[in-house]
Formats: structure tokens, sequence, C-alpha cells
């Protein structure tokens, strides 16, 4: 009769299948980072931001930003005032 319990290679194999598992959410969720915003994205913030603190008008690429936020040119969505930056 054997006694109860685990053989050192039963538990070998379990450690190895969770060191697998492990490894392979953390290689995804390493891919989950947001994207990096591009250059233009951040320099029409940056213009909006000088608008809002300002009080005065600003233009970055041919986009106006108003001292309340609001964007007026090209690539602007009417509904929202805010720049389509690709």
């Amino acid at each position: 009769m054997r006694a109860p319990g685990f053989t050192l290679v039963e538990l070998l194999v379990v450690l190895a299948v969770i060191g697998i598992i492990l490894g392979v959410t953390g290689l995804a969720l390493s891919s989950l980072e947001s994207p990096r915003e591009s250059e233009l994205a951040i320099e029409l913030k940056k213009a909006r931001t000088d608008a809002i603190q300002s009080g005065a008008p600003r233009t970055a690429h041919g986009v106006r930003f108003l001292p309340d936020g609001r964007a007026i040119g090209p690539n602007v969505n009417p509904l929202t005032g805010m720049p389509d930056a690709k």
C-alpha cells in the first residue's frame, strides 16, 4: 500500500505547467500597453492647453484652438470641437 501524497515527479510537472502558464500570461499582459501618442497628437494637446491657460487662441497644424478648448479647422469633429489626430 502506498502512502498518501505526491511524488517529486508529479510536483515538478505541476510547477512546470504553472510556470508556463504564468510566462504566457505575462507576455500577453505586457503587450496590452497603450500605444504611444503621435507627435501630432502631442502638439495639438499642447496648443489646446496653451489656448485654455492663456485665454488667447493658438494654432497648430492648421487647427485653431479657442480659449474655451474648442477647435476650428480641417480634420475637426464638428460635434465635439476636438481635432481628429491620427
